[in-house]
């Protein structure tokens, strides 16, 4: 293992050494702000940035996953009993710091060959937790769907997306009891925000414990060519064009913030973001090789990365899991991303609440959103 980790260092940029002073109490307190921000703050001003996600994307699921904390404020879960997904296994093996695991990612990623074709074809789960009833009564079901997304890689074509509703389920065994006592009811009237940090009412929706059917939709691109968000809309020349060196690329990201999250305008720092951006380009995005390895490597700059070791995520694959804290009016809140370091590709994101804020009725270890990669390659299949 002591081979492993020196090789490794060994193989660090110069540029990812460590050393430069960061104020950790200035950039919590601003990540707490952005995070916690009362709806009525975060909706005002200008209107709100929406990730260029393929529309598969754009679903129930995908509305919730960009909104975790909007939606865990209104929907306050009961006790559980059961591990997250992502809990880390026991045993005593060694736990490799974030900067070691980021860089065994990007030598993977380093050495992967591709060939564009048609389509960048992703498939992804998505799950949220909602809160249904009042009082004593009241128990968590797991909201899961599952996203295909077709992505063209020439401009002028469309975008495609099928979408289907995988069923609610009791989020734990004690949920599933309080369901049991409720009747079992089919189906659950929930609420959910329009957009992160909106005004005005909420979006009612119902969800069945039984699966939905699939459906597929196209729509054009934006502008004819735009894609996906990073930090502006992009085209597929725009992510092709990406800088491979993690320098070039950090700085190339950072043109496009503006000091505010990527979905509104509550306040961001700098690190924050781009480990937000980063994220989605290593998770959903067809960049080069060379450039999702830069990524990793400019991931492995930021401080405020820390490693949890192996896990499991939400479809039960091993992984190892980066992560960021945070502290919000709800509470300590973990985002964490799964990373197959056998592959150098993110298997999953979550959203997890490590400790609840006094009053808040969300359990330790509760993970309220998560998407998982279940699939990402370059097909000529067309939609279907």
């Amino acid at each position: 293992m002591r081979d492993v980790m020196r090789v490794l260092r060994d193989a660090r940029p110069e540029e990812l050494d460590p050393g430069a002073r960061v104020d950790e109490g200035v950039r919590r307190a601003e990540l707490a702000r952005a995070m916690a921000a009362p709806r009525s703050e975060a909706g005002g001003g200008a209107p709100a940035r929406r990730r260029m996600r393929p529309i598969w994307g754009l679903g129930l699921a995908g509305a919730v996953a960009a909104g975790a904390v909007a939606a865990a404020a209104v929907f306050v879960a009961p006790g559980g009993d059961e591990p997250a997904p992502g809990k880390a296994g026991g045993g005593g093996e060694q736990v490799l710091d974030a900067r070691t695991v980021l860089l065994a990612a990007a030598e993977k990623a380093d050495g992967q060959t591709e060939t564009m074709r048609a389509f960048w074809y992703q498939t992804t789960v998505s799950s949220s937790t909602y809160t249904v009833g009042k009082g004593g009564g009241a128990y968590t079901v797991a909201v899961r769907s599952k996203e295909e997304g077709w992505t063209p890689s020439r401009p002028g074509g469309k975008q495609w997306g099928a979408q289907q509703e995988l069923g609610a389920k009791p989020a734990t065994r004690a949920d599933e009891e309080a369901w049991r006592r409720a009747g079992a009811p089919g189906t659950f009237q929930l609420q959910v925000p329009v957009a992160p940090g909106a005004k005005g009412p909420l979006k009612k929706f119902t969800a069945r414990t039984s699966p939905g059917p699939r459906t597929l939709s196209g729509s054009p691109l934006v502008d004819g060519d735009k894609v996906f968000w990073l930090g502006r809309n992009v085209s597929m020349k725009d992510l092709r064009a990406l800088p491979s060196d993690p320098k070039r690329l950090k700085a190339q990201l950072l043109r496009w913030y503006e000091g505010h999250d990527t979905e509104g305008d509550a306040p961001m720092t700098s690190d924050r973001w781009l480990y937000t951006v980063a994220r989605g380009l290593v998770m959903d995005m067809p960049v080069k090789p060379a450039v999702r390895a830069a990524a990793f490597r400019m991931l492995a700059g930021l401080p405020s990365v820390r490693s949890l070791g192996k896990v499991t995520d939400p479809q039960g694959r091993t992984g190892t899991a980066i992560a960021l804290d945070e502290k919000t009016r709800l509470g300590v809140l973990r985002d964490e991303m799964i990373i197959d370091l056998a592959s150098g590709r993110a298997l999953a994101s979550m959203n997890v609440m490590v400790s609840p804020a006094p009053g808040v009725g969300i359990p330790a270890g509760r993970t309220m959103s998560s998407t998982s990669v279940v699939g990402a390659e370059w097909t000529d299949s067309r939609p279907r």
